[in-house]
């Protein structure tokens, strides 16, 4: 496989190829996830000045572990990059930076004092927007000593008041995990992720985006991380084995699923048990509506 230098975090890490974006496999600014880079971009971010890269780059590697974490997938080009690098959404102030950190042990534990590994630390300084790992150590200690969490080595944990705390930082519920299994090119891809995936968090539910197209591939998933999710929703269109498989395990599980399928599939399975009904769709924008209304039975 191809290897390329992370502009963002100087990892080198296998890349995908492609048409108009490279895809950057599981580095520092997302470990175990991708994002995307313009293919025409990568020169001229890498040109910049020393000043700039120092100032902008962990901002940028920041963004992507916070957004890819959120299960939110990122296309990167110089526009954005300089976007990013001035936008309000960044947080500046220690408190916001210890905010972001709450928000992703929020993220990934169920309630107060169960544990989250945070590992390597030494490069997951991006957790809070932090320039070095310096000021991340700073922001745990504070937060420690303001009794919102406890550390115990690589190993860290919400107390009862940080759990509060981080509920109101992390949007005031705490969404359930799910994933949608599709198969797709990388303009629908983007649909589903910019149309339906946003939708349904207002049902509670934070879902990420596998794509099982073979052309662009998602991100990339173990059965064991398939098994924590608490909704799977399986688009039967383009007839992706990996869709299948992947549903048929989930149901294995006890996992709901709810199949989908494209108005103009020509997906026929030889058999459809009765928990294989598609939900037949046009649009996206419908198809988001219907599985709204499924959801709220």
């Amino acid at each position: 496989m191809v290897k390329k230098h992370c502009l963002f975090c100087d990892a080198i890490v296998p890349i995908e190829p492609g048409a108009a974006s490279d895809k950057y496999i599981g580095c520092y600014c997302s470990p175990g996830g991708f994002y995307s880079l313009a293919a025409d971009s990568y020169e001229p971010i890498n040109a910049l000045s020393h000043h700039i890269k120092r100032e902008v780059f962990p901002i940028i590697s920041a963004y992507i572990r916070e957004q890819t974490d959120r299960g939110n997938p990122v296309i990167l080009s110089l526009p954005e990059v300089e976007r990013l690098a001035v936008s309000p959404e960044i947080p500046v102030t220690l408190e916001d930076k210890g905010g972001r950190f709450l928000a992703y042990l929020y993220r990934h534990s169920d309630g107060p004092e169960e544990p989250v590994v945070i590992q390597p630390l030494a490069h997951s300084y991006n957790l809070t927007y932090s320039p070095n790992l310096q000021e991340l150590v700073y922001i745990i200690d504070k937060l420690g000593n303001e009794g919102l969490i406890i550390r115990e080595g690589m190993s860290f944990k919400l107390t009862p008041k940080g759990w509060g705390e981080a509920s109101a930082h992390a949007g005031g519920r705490k969404l359930k995990p799910g994933c949608l299994l599709i198969a797709a090119d990388e303009a629908t891809y983007r649909e589903w992720a910019d149309i339906v995936v946003p939708q349904l968090e207002q049902c509670g539910y934070q879902l990420r985006l596998y794509n099982h197209s073979g052309l662009e591939a998602g991100d990339r998933y173990t059965l064991e991380q398939l098994s924590g999710n608490k909704l799977i929703i399986a688009d039967l269109t383009g007839s992706a084995p990996g869709v299948l498989f992947a549903a048929g395990y989930a149901l294995g599980q006890q996992i709901p699923v709810i199949w989908t399928e494209h108005v103009s599939s020509s997906c026929k399975l030889s058999v459809q048990p009765d928990q294989i009904r598609p939900l037949a769709w046009d649009d996206l924008e419908e198809l988001a509506s219907l599985i709204k209304q499924r959801l709220m039975k």
